[in-house]
């Protein structure tokens, strides 16, 4: 939501300067064809260099910046925490066995389905389950499982550089996009050359509107939007590293409080909860 806020934000401070200048909006309303040259050909040139699966996973994207993101909440890294404490209490008391039921259906968990952002997210969600999967299987050795992890988080970290990549790359072709406006619009005023002087002034203004626009959408709009998204990415990548180091502890046959101090020590240290503060919200799941 910020992320929005903050381009609206610019928006309004560029053109109420222009504004306090003397300048009139109705340029912008003349020149709307200009928005047509710059909107259509980057919505051209995302489409055809990225194809329609990206679009659609891009657009998707983008409409979720309109959500919280979960991963930037101490809260949300407090319930992890809790739920893998529980769930290596449990292989401790029952066995790896006892795991099962909960890695075969995590919504149906009784521990696991509590935590909402785990569940819904599915790449969350499938690389904690897979990996104790294979620990519930055996035969894997810890540093083993280690490199399958770290495997499986290059992979994300390849998808997830995809949209915001294919995004940047938009805001970095639109300036030229405005460039090519702004031509085609000389070339409609060279051609209306020995008319009146107010027109032809006209003309170039409507010209140089392309220039601006050009500029302006790439570093106030999308710009904007594709930091937000790499940086939404980074937060997702840092709550799944969390989870690896913890599961690498459970593998190497540790407490379940050694466990999940590991992923504790990975958190930001913004939104990290203290050892104090776990300890107490682990002992309260304990007693409930």
């Amino acid at each position: 939501m910020m992320t929005f806020i903050g381009i609206i934000l610019g928006i309004i401070c560029v053109m109420t300067g222009y504004m306090l200048h003397g300048g009139s909006l109705h340029i912008f309303v003349a020149a709307w064809t200009e928005f047509i040259v710059i909107v259509g050909g980057a919505a051209g040139i995302f489409l055809g260099s990225n194809g329609v699966a990206v679009t659609k996973r891009a657009v998707a994207a983008v409409l979720d910046l309109l959500k919280p993101n979960p991963f930037e909440s101490k809260e949300e890294y407090m319930k992890l925490l809790v739920m893998m404490y529980q769930l290596f209490s449990v292989a401790r008391r029952d066995g790896l066995l006892g795991l099962e039921p909960h890695m075969e259906d995590p919504a149906k968990s009784t521990i696991i389905s509590k935590n909402h952002t785990f569940v819904h997210h599915h790449h969350c969600a499938a690389f904690f389950c897979d990996t104790m999967k294979v620990v519930i299987s055996g035969g894997v050795a810890p540093h083993d499982l280690c490199e399958m992890m770290e495997i499986d988080i290059d992979s994300a970290r390849a998808e997830g550089h995809i949209i915001p990549e294919a995004i940047s790359a938009a805001a970095d072709a639109m300036p030229a996009v405005g460039i090519v406006a702004c031509v085609l619009g000389v070339i409609v005023v060279m051609g209306q050359i020995g008319g009146e002087a107010a027109a032809l002034g006209h003309s170039i203004a409507v010209a140089l509107v392309g220039t601006f626009l050009g500029i302006f959408v790439s570093y106030i709009v999308v710009t904007p939007v594709a930091k937000s998204l790499a940086a939404k990415h980074r937060t997702e990548e840092s709550y799944i590293v969390a989870m690896k180091h913890a599961l690498f502890s459970f593998a190497r046959g540790e407490s379940p409080i050694t466990c999940v101090e590991f992923a504790r020590r990975q958190i930001d240290p913004s939104i990290r909860p203290g050892f104090s503060e776990m300890e107490k919200a682990l002992k309260a799941a304990k007693a409930s």
